[in-house]
């Protein structure tokens, strides 16, 4: 990986690590979860659409195109801010994250053909037994369900990375703004059934809670998430994927002067492996 690259990478590892304190920051503001993910999607359709050109794309690339938004747009936001939500601290998300690593190496072995070497395999299995400890953490006992979702979002992460692969020939704005629109109408109605009120939340949006889904759109999706596709271009899933292990380490590190949250023993050593 050129210079240029790794700089830009290390970049986008620190805006991710940084989503997580201030989804939590976002959400004490009083903003429901699956709404705070509608209108970071709504901000990064808003932002990229005047740069696109409206045109269908091949019939070739609608399904992954359709698969990216529901995974990486939906998929992700949903859990995301749902584990969020449903956790009173953050070290454990922000390591339980990385199995999106492992699940996308897998993935693009299955679905595009990247080879796994035995290296990879260590790197799958290690991963995998890291969260599996975290999982045995006493602190975890009251925070299953937290734990449990980001799992999910790890899970759509790693899906919507092999979905990417198979869109690099589009236009990247394109292709995010496609995403925002589809999953800015999905969980917009997933508000409205589930959490109600959207209107009168809507309203009552103070100015940390914009500033935190404002941090969550610009910095973290157009930024950060376009800055990864981008990368795809260049790099295979196998490549860029292991630098997610960085990202962690960021978030303990925002969310312990954030929020003075120091990591257990047993998480600290499940983050390492």
């Amino acid at each position: 990986m050129s210079a240029k690259h790794l700089i830009l990478i290390l970049f986008v590892m620190f805006l991710l690590g940084s989503a997580y304190p201030t989804a939590k920051l976002g959400l004490n503001a009083s903003i429901p979860p699956i709404l705070f993910g509608a209108i970071r999607m709504a901000i990064v359709f808003i932002f990229l659409i005047p740069f696109c050109k409206i045109e269908l794309p091949n019939k070739k690339y609608l399904l992954p195109l359709f698969g990216f938004a529901l995974s990486m747009g939906a998929g992700v936001n949903l859990f995301l801010y749902l584990s969020v939500s449903a956790s009173s601290i953050l070290s454990p998300l922000v390591i339980g994250a990385q199995l999106s690593v492992p699940l996308a190496i897998i993935f693009s072995s299955i679905f595009i053909g990247e080879s796994i070497s035995y290296k990879k395999w260590i790197l799958i299995i290690t991963s995998l037994l890291g969260i599996v400890l975290i999982g045995f953490d006493p602190k975890i006992a009251d925070e299953i369900l937290g734990f449990l979702l980001i799992c999910s979002m790890a899970f759509f992460y790693a899906l919507s990375q092999v979905f990417s692969r198979y869109l690099k020939e589009l236009d990247v704005k394109f292709t995010n703004a496609s995403m925002g629109f589809v999953a800015f109408i999905i969980l917009l109605i997933a508000s409205i059934v589930f959490e109600g009120n959207t209107v009168s939340h809507l309203k009552n949006l103070n100015i940390e809670a914009w500033l935190m889904v404002l941090h969550a759109g610009i910095l973290c999706s157009l930024v950060g998430h376009m800055s990864m596709f981008y990368l795809y271009k260049f790099y295979s899933v196998g490549q860029v994927l292991p630098f997610y292990a960085l990202f962690p380490i960021f978030g303990m590190i925002l969310s312990f002067f954030i929020f003075g949250e120091i990591p257990t023993v047993i998480m600290l050593i499940g983050g390492i492996i």
